[in-house]
């Protein structure tokens, strides 16, 4: 089977994406980091005045449908 690339976007799962991710190298994915955040700050510069976020009270439970 050959490999080919697809452009459907109903294969693009999170899995798929997380796989992709942990696949850059360190340096790869600070610099994708940096890309989305300088966009980011292009499109709402007012995001670098909003006071940092803190973190949720008590526990955090993430659901999946299967």
């Amino acid at each position: 089977m050959k490999p080919s690339i697809s452009h459907d976007r109903n294969e693009e799962t999170l899995e798929a994406k997380a796989r992709w991710f942990q696949s850059l190298s360190v340096e790869e994915r600070l610099d994708l980091f940096c890309e989305i955040n300088e966009l980011a700050l292009t499109v709402h510069p007012e995001l670098a005045e909003k006071r940092h976020a803190s973190a949720p009270k008590g526990r955090v439970q993430v659901l999946r449908l299967p």
